[in-house]
């Protein structure tokens, strides 16, 4: 159903490395209104929308969510890849260095992983737009 071209449309190239950070862009990749929760948003809610036409935007629009959350996985990899945990240490992000090494976690900046217990996905059609809005509109 996909195509995976294997490369960012966006390259990202980050010349220094931060693990405070990405500590700090991880909330990005699967905090409560991350990345990773408004793909599985929008991709579970398609199947309540009341004709194709509206169930394809919503697909389209999960499967864009879906190429975000890449570029926010490669920038946490990017400034935190083979940083030692004595750098982790030192930029106060040790709890989630001490967690995940220098991987790519879904959690929140808080340390919370991420939960789908986040995103809601109703029967109503109107009922899901607004929770989409309300979580495009939240400041992460």
């Amino acid at each position: 159903m996909f195509s995976y071209n294997k490369f960012l449309e966006f390259p990202i190239k980050i010349k220094n490395k931060n693990p405070r950070l990405a500590n700090i862009v991880a909330t990005q990749y699967g905090g409560p209104n991350g990345e990773l929760g408004a793909s599985l948003r929008y991709l579970s809610q398609r199947y309540t929308m009341p004709d194709d036409t509206t169930k394809g935007l919503l697909t389209d629009i999960g499967v864009e969510e879906l190429g975000h959350l890449e570029m926010v996985g490669t920038l946490v990899k990017q400034l935190s890849h083979k940083e030692p945990p004595e750098e982790w240490v030192k930029m106060g992000s040790w709890e989630y260095y001490a967690d995940n090494g220098a991987s790519v976690y879904p959690q929140s900046t808080q340390g919370s992983p991420f939960s789908a217990a986040s995103i809601a996905v109703t029967g109503d059609a109107l009922t899901n737009l607004y929770e989409d809005l309300a979580a495009e509109a939240a400041i992460s």
